[in-house]
């Protein structure tokens, strides 16, 4: 029996960042929205890197379509993994709901785009919770942490450039050391899997109780207050730096100039690898050459880490998205996100209208309220 009173043609095109493999919706949870009347269209081959299959989709309820400009014309909801990039700009309607990762505080070009196509854009990094959490980062965040501790350990085999080091080391050498900066859900993966492996871990953070709650989880790490004197005692006598902090204007937590205090060849993974985030020297890298060199350390600074591993991340984050895709669907933008506070939260652009503050405060544009903007538009 079908469900829900409202229908919604939904689009999910192929994924078309560089190295990025993932799929937006599996088709289990595709099946969730043909089975509440709305109509699913998939470009087809969107979902082949995380092996899914075109036919998979139509035995959901979907409809492939071929070509992505079809996909972006039909639809009324677009539901993708990363943001809009310019060859999509001129895809965008004013018909059209967005829903991906969007981070318009760092893309002044999208930002344009979703505000000059006066479309509803939700941005998943900005949905939060009751508790103050974000659900849709959290299995990326997962993930990212995971994949940052295990490209950092591939990228230290002697084959690879690096030190030559095994990360659990044998009797009588050393482990590998790993220093890892910020103690949230990105930095404890990277901690739990490290210590599993081996590994001689510290985590630094400036949250005391995010130390507490490190070490309360996982007793064989040693933690510290993240200051300047602490950052370079750590980075001076250790293999392996991990950045799992979100970046933040003007403050670095690596500065060129502290390069020099590292051991040579030493490695720095950047998870968050944002240019001008808390690495000053961070560049963008990809999975097919992943590391460069800046000063004698290697460092690594891929922005899509969990699309190394397109199944599992495809099927953890449409697990996580699948709830607010479908409340929107059912009530419509406007609606869903008066009743759902954790969706408000994360709706950032509104027909025009840019109700997003850090975005609209970084590039100097007007700002509107939130429930004002729904007020007239809805």
């Amino acid at each position: 029996m079908k469900e829900g009173s409202n229908t919604m043609i939904i689009g999910i095109p192929k994924e078309i960042k560089e190295g990025e493999y993932r799929v937006s919706i599996t088709p289990s949870n595709v099946q969730k929205l043909t089975l509440r009347n709305h109509t699913v269209l998939v470009e087809t081959g969107a979902g082949a890197a995380s092996r899914f299959t075109d036919e998979e989709y139509e035995a959901a309820g979907a409809r492939i379509l071929k070509e992505p400009v079809e996909v972006w014309k039909q639809a009324e909801m677009i539901v993708k993994v990363k943001e809009i990039l310019p060859e999509e700009f001129d895809l965008l309607e004013e018909k059209h709901i967005i829903m991906t990762y969007i981070h318009s505080a760092n893309r002044l070009p999208q930002t344009k785009a979703l505000l000059d196509h006066k479309v509803v854009a939700f941005a998943y990094e900005d949905v939060k919770d009751e508790e103050g959490e974000f659900p849709l980062l959290t299995p990326m965040s997962e993930i990212a942490g995971y994949m940052g501790l295990l490209v950092g350990v591939f990228n230290l085999f002697t084959t690879n450039g690096g030190k030559g080091k095994l990360i659990c080391g044998v009797p009588g050498t050393d482990n590998v050391k790993v220093i890892i900066f910020g103690a949230g859900n990105v930095g404890l993966s990277a901690a739990r899997l490290a210590v599993g492996m081996g590994a001689d871990v510290t985590v630094l953070d400036t949250d005391v109780k995010k130390l507490h709650n490190a070490q309360y989880l996982l007793p064989g790490i040693k933690t510290l207050y993240s200051n300047h004197a602490n950052v370079i005692k750590a980075i001076s006598d250790t293999d392996l730096v991990l950045n799992a902090v979100k970046w933040y204007p003007g403050l670095k937590i690596i500065t060129r100039d502290m390069l020099k205090f590292m051991q040579p060849d030493s490695l720095i993974v950047d998870i968050d690898a944002e240019p001008g985030g808390a690495i000053e020297t961070s560049q963008y890298s990809t999975h097919d050459e992943p590391v460069f060199i800046v000063d004698g350390i290697r460092h690594i600074g891929i922005p899509n880490l969990p699309s190394a591993v397109a199944n599992t991340a495809s099927v953890a984050l449409s697990n996580a998205t699948i709830p607010y895709i479908v409340e929107v669907a059912d009530k419509g933008w406007a609606k869903a996100a008066k009743e759902n506070k954790s969706l408000l939260c994360g709706l950032d652009f509104v027909k025009g209208l840019l109700t997003f503050r850090p975005t609209a405060e970084t590039f100097g544009l007007p700002y509107t309220d939130v429930m004002e903007a729904i007020a007239i538009h809805e």
